[in-house]
């Protein structure tokens, strides 16, 4: 009992000190969580010995992820997207698909049904590492930002047919491959009728049910009997719990409590999923890796320029040049979700645990490299074509005096106008596109980008300005420019808007930064109005 508990503060402790470490260099956090499942395995020698606690736990993380997936693809999202979501997505998997089934089976000479899951594994991206970087930086909204979308919604539709196929695999070798594709087939059709016809009336029965009683806990609760239930549901039928929740989410993604379920039950799929990436970090053996780093180096180059590859070339034929770079580079490591084909595989002795480890390490070393290729993107992207909305990457203007407005929505537009009316010379940086786009067409000059990174700085001669306005809106965005700018130069003339005593306490312990405080302002004006009408 002592060791057990021994082992769960220190995996506590080094995940949070890791992720302390990674997040101050926008490294995803699931690292993190691999990092110390690796780290505790060596420590406690959990690589030798089997948790199925741990591993029970880790597959409702995989269940819940599911469940946050389909949250996303509700169908009118669908019909929207479908575009960039089935024409790139379905190209992409395919080719990848292929490419990878060819390499392995003719190059490397594996087995036809090893193969077949190694090259649909391949295919997958990394959801839960790029997407969370693209909401942050913003670049959910520019065009490349747009087609990993459409691309990582199709892949995650794909994990569908892909654990369908392993089930139907795990049933033995005497099945063929034409009646598993058609009882894939079917099963698709039999879940898309459910989805339609039965399975929705019955969630939002539920949920309604459970949200007129005001109780949170049953609100919960609900939530929790409908995932676990099609979780069960699908398994007995035969096929995976992960597609059960899939399924649940799904349905109630067309249902007005979708934002609210999401809200409910992110911390524990958070939760879960932890535990999923820390079993996975346990699987990782160190030894191997170093023994035979050549091999698995080589192989994690090949894959990831294969990937990239095919990627670049789907989105090349609509789009530019830059936009192509940026998508191929987002999307070529190989998901998380890999990982649970290949331990699933490897359980069900699909593929050898040989081989299992090695193709766990590849990914593992992909997932290790994305954060670096997406903080460095635009630069990356550069050498192939520059944009000229790119502050990272465009030649340093040739102004002084002039003031940088960082933020392009109410605020800024009203000061930038204000600005040009007063015949005053500035420049606008916006980490929005379409703000950039925008102001591009009203005639200012704005750059897309961020403004606490140097080279953004540097080609806006911060050094140079007369003062720096920031419009944004969040105060944790505020504070990092703040602290970065001063960093960079610490002469400079920062003037920012608080909205609170707290953003005003945080401002004010930072010195040398002029602020306005909108509730004083306001009650001024509001009071001097009333004023007015006093003195008549």
């Amino acid at each position: 009992m002592e060791t057990l508990l021994l082992a769960i503060f220190a995996t506590i402790f080094l995940a949070t000190l890791l992720n302390i470490v990674f997040r101050r260099y926008n490294i995803s956090h699931i690292l993190g969580y691999i990092f110390t499942g690796t780290i505790i395995s060596y420590i406690f020698d959990f690589n030798t010995v089997r948790i199925d606690s741990l591993n029970m736990i880790a597959e409702f993380g995989i269940v819940f992820l599911m469940f946050t997936i389909g949250l996303e693809l509700s169908i009118e999202k669908i019909k929207k997207m479908k575009e960039t979501l089935l024409i790139n997505g379905a190209l992409q998997v395919v080719l990848s698909s292929v490419l990878f089934f060819v390499s392995a089976y003719w190059a490397f000479g594996l087995d036809f049904r090893t193969s077949l899951i190694v090259s649909l594994a391949f295919s997958l991206s990394s959801t839960a590492i790029v997407l969370p970087y693209l909401q942050e930086s913003k670049d959910i909204l520019t065009p490349y930002g747009k087609k990993v979308v459409g691309i990582l919604i199709f892949q995650d539709l794909a994990v569908i047919p892909i654990l369908l196929l392993m089930t139907f695999l795990s049933k033995g070798s005497d099945i063929s491959f034409l009646e598993v594709g058609l009882k894939t087939l079917a099963a698709l059709v039999f879940i898309i009728l459910f989805i339609l016809y039965i399975g929705d009336r019955v969630v939002e029965a539920i949920l309604r049910f459970a949200a007129s009683t005001r109780l949170e806990e049953i609100f919960l609760g609900a939530i929790f009997t409908i995932v676990i239930g099609m979780a069960v549901l699908t398994h007995e039928i035969g096929f995976t719990y992960s597609l059960g929740a899939f399924i649940a989410g799904i349905l109630i993604a067309d249902t007005k409590y979708n934002i609210k379920v999401e809200s409910d039950i992110l911390s524990y799929k958070d939760l879960l999923l932890s535990v999923f990436f820390f079993s996975v970090g346990t699987k990782i053996d160190i030894v191997y890796l170093v023994s035979n780093f050549h091999i698995v180096f080589f192989l994690f180059i090949l894959v990831m320029v294969i990937k990239g590859i095919v990627i670049y070339a789907i989105i090349r034929r609509k789009s530019d040049t830059n936009t192509s770079v940026k998508t191929a580079l987002s999307l070529s490591q190989i998901g998380g979700f890999a990982y649970v084909v290949f331990d699933m595989a490897a359980s069900k002795s699909l593929i050898s645990h040989e081989i299992a480890n090695l193709l766990i390490l590849i990914i593992f070393l992909t997932m290790i490299v994305t954060p670096f290729l997406l903080n460095n993107i635009y630069k990356i992207s550069s050498y192939f074509e520059k944009e000229f909305y790119e502050s990272d990457v465009i030649t340093p203007i040739d102004r002084k005096n002039h003031i940088v407005i960082a933020g392009f929505a109410t605020l800024g537009r009203a000061v930038a106008k204000e600005l040009r009316e007063k015949g005053i010379d500035f420049i606008i940086i916006s980490d929005n596109l379409q703000h950039v786009l925008l102001a591009r067409r009203i005639g200012f000059m704005a750059y897309f980008g961020h403004l606490n990174k140097l080279p953004v700085m540097h080609s806006l001669k911060i050094e140079e300005s007369a003062s720096i306005i920031l419009t944004v809106a969040s105060e944790a965005e505020k504070s990092l420019i703040t602290h970065s700018v001063l960093d960079y130069h610490p002469g400079a003339n920062i003037i920012v808007k608080v909205d609170n005593e707290e953003e005003r306490s945080h401002i004010e312990e930072m010195g040398n930064v002029e602020f306005v405080d909108s509730n004083y302002e306001l009650s001024s004006k509001l009071v001097e109005l009333s004023a007015r009408h006093l003195e008549r």
